[in-house]
């Protein structure tokens, strides 16, 4: 497994292809609770997330095979769920609906969460579970339609080969040979014979002995398995001055905050449309390197000034926009979707200046610090070249076009006045021209 020091966490999952898995190195904190949200992260997700919109269409497909709906106040899926999702996979289709979805909630007469509802098939009728919410009884309770899929068996282990155990003797019978020739041969062909045998021993044993060195690494051992960067990872800014001192000034450039929401049990995972956001926001950071990237967390006293100055969501859902304390802007993200695309075409209309831009209360601005105004950092314009249908007006040379940081409608109105006044004095000087 290429393990080099201790402790060492490695994620196994299943590959493409049998007797191949994927191997991830944990490279996460080491504490339990960060442990065990890299493990129930990585935990393959076939539950339905099911709303009003799509209710009928499940419903629908197969209606002859069995379902089963979770319907509950959280937006995140839990590891429980996850694990019923796969153990029935194939035999019983799960989803998971919100309380918010108020259609799906009174057809099935939902009053109380966490519910969990069976659905046999067919015209046969629901059946609501009233047991404990645990592994065990929730499986017992879908086997009465449908068996579990069993656990995969486990390989035998590879016995000795018949070549090893013939080599041994070999090795035995020379080593006896060659005492009686010579004390000192018999010493030196003894220890060869005793390595060797060692050797091919544990080379096909089927249990591992304890290496004396933890850091050995046989060149027959298997390399680790590179993980994929998805991204950057956002910066947490865990304090109110820390917040203040990267967004909130008169001085500061434009940040893009993700308000996470806020968890009743520390331990719990952040919900998945939080997870999608951080995601989506960390692998599109790097194409916008102009503006910062921030995450938010919600026991920062600056995200509840936030949400409560801005009128934002409650403290239960996450929350991205965009700040501009030094023009004294914000603009929220209103999409329900944070996939990668998404949240990136929102960047970029916010970088063209689309939309409504609301006003930012000048109490969250704080003055830019003395030494922030001694030395202000300028920044080259961006530069990209483009091409219509393959030339410009003039030959193939592409056009230059320097994109700038959006600028205010009252400025864009003023520079459209002044293009025109130009071109009416142009005007009047060509027909004075031609007089």
């Amino acid at each position: 497994m290429g393990v080099q020091g201790f402790p060492t966490l490695k994620i196994i999952k299943p590959g493409k292809k049998a007797g191949k898995p994927v191997v991830e190195d944990y490279q996460g904190q080491r504490t339990a609770k960060a442990i065990v949200d890299a493990v129930v992260d990585k935990i393959p997700n076939h539950v339905n997330r099911v709303a009003d919109e799509t209710l009928d269409e499940w419903l629908a497909t197969g209606n002859d095979t069995a379902k089963a709906v979770l319907f509950s106040d959280k937006g995140t899926t839990s590891a429980l769920v996850k694990a019923l999702a796969i153990d029935f996979l194939g035999s019983i289709s799960i989803a998971q609906i919100r309380d918010k979805d108020t259609k799906a909630v009174e057809l099935f007469g939902i009053s109380s969460y966490p519910t969990f509802v069976l659905l046999p098939g067919g015209d046969k009728e629901a059946v609501v579970y009233d047991g404990e919410m645990k592994k065990e009884p929730m499986s017992a309770f879908l086997a009465q339609v449908a068996p579990p899929n069993p656990d995969p068996a486990l390989a035998a282990p590879k016995a000795a080969k018949k070549s090893s155990i013939k080599n041994t003797k070999k090795a035995s019978k020379d080593s006896s040979s060659f005492s009686s020739a010579s004390a000192f041969h018999s010493s030196a062909d003894a220890s060869s014979a005793k390595a060797t045998a060692a050797a091919e021993t544990l080379e096909e044993a089927s249990n591992p002995t304890e290496s004396p060195n933890p850091n050995v690494v046989s060149e027959d051992d298997p390399k680790p398995v590179p993980v994929p960067n998805i991204g950057r990872t956002l910066q947490l800014l865990e304090t109110e001055e820390q917040l203040q001192q990267a967004c909130l000034t008169s001085k500061s450039h434009i940040c893009i905050l993700t308000l996470l929401p806020a968890k009743s049990d520390p331990a719990a995972p952040l919900s998945e449309d939080a997870q999608t956001a951080l995601k989506s926001l960390g692998e599109i950071s790097a194409k916008h390197k102009r503006w910062s990237f921030f995450t938010l967390p919600a026991s920062n006293p600056g995200a509840s000034a936030l949400r409560t100055s801005l009128t934002l969501m409650a403290d239960s859902e996450v929350e991205v926009l965009a700040i501009s304390a030094r023009k004294a802007w914000y603009k929220r993200y209103a999409r329900t979707s944070f996939t990668r695309d998404a949240v990136d075409d929102w960047v970029d209309s916010v970088k063209m200046g689309e939309g409504k831009k609301e006003t930012l209360p000048e109490s969250l601005v704080m003055p830019a610090p003395a030494a922030a105004t001694t030395a202000e950092v300028t920044e080259e314009p961006e530069v990209r070249e483009i091409k219509l249908d393959g030339k410009n007006m003039k030959g193939d040379e592409p056009f230059k076009v320097e994109f700038m940081e959006e600028i205010s409608d009252e400025e864009v109105e003023r520079l459209m006045r002044e293009a025109e006044e130009g071109a009416r004095a142009r005007e009047g000087g060509n027909a004075h021209d031609e007089l």
